[in-house]
């Protein structure tokens, strides 16, 4: 699965005009349903003179369990927010928010011409987007000593990994997190790299965003 990486405060952007109505679109990446619909609502705001703020957002899929939420914001029922989940659905995206504001600009479009321009707003504005790839990643927990640190860093890198919650004391303790694909080669690299004097701790499996494109 993707997500989008824009911000609810600075969200992917574009728009386009279609018989006279004027279609914004706006991406961002959220945390969860609430969050969606506290964007959609700052959406509102910034077009208090709009027709409509349509839109879709989808959360969760890690464990099988997506959820979804739309709204046609009084657009004829099917003409808007499900054009919009039907393009987060084709991009397999989780994680995120479009809303697609219209001016009307007084020429109908008919249902079929609303299903393509909503679906039209929602597809500019994830093509504007910042985009990641989430991929399960195993975590571990090491300790080093100083010394030790620049070329564990070097490993880690090697098998793009980061690292975090780092403690330095007596020794370093860090928690690396890896792709789960590599994980086999990360352990083998340090447990040969350091004469098997640093052995990572295996903690569980997250996952992470990694920026694409």
């Amino acid at each position: 699965m993707r997500t989008i990486l824009d911000a609810v405060d600075a969200p992917a952007h574009d728009a386009f005009v279609e018989k006279k109505s004027e279609f914004i679109g706006d991406a961002a990446h959220v945390g969860s349903l609430d969050e969606a619909l506290a964007f959609v609502e700052t959406i509102r705001e910034r077009h208090p003179k709009s027709r409509h703020v349509a839109y879709a957002a989808v959360c969760g899929g890690a464990d099988g369990r997506v959820a979804e939420r739309m709204s046609d914001d009084g657009e004829p029922s099917g003409t808007a927010g499900k054009p919009i989940l039907d393009v987060l659905r084709a991009n397999d995206l989780t994680d995120c928010v479009v809303a697609v504001t219209r001016y009307f600009g007084g020429i109908l479009l008919g249902s079929g011409g609303l299903i393509r321009a909503y679906s039209t707003g929602a597809s500019i504005a994830v093509k504007a987007a910042r985009m990641a790839a989430i991929v399960p990643c195993r975590r571990y927990l090491v300790s080093l000593q100083y010394p030790q640190l620049s070329r564990f860093q070097q490993m880690l890198a090697a098998v793009d990994g980061v690292q975090s919650d780092e403690t330095y004391a007596a020794d370093v303790t860090l928690v690396a997190s890896l792709p789960v694909g590599n994980a086999e080669r990360f352990e083998a690299m340090v447990r040969e790299g350091f004469n098997a004097s640093v052995t990572p701790e295996p903690l569980d499996v997250v996952n992470r965003a990694i920026p694409v494109g």
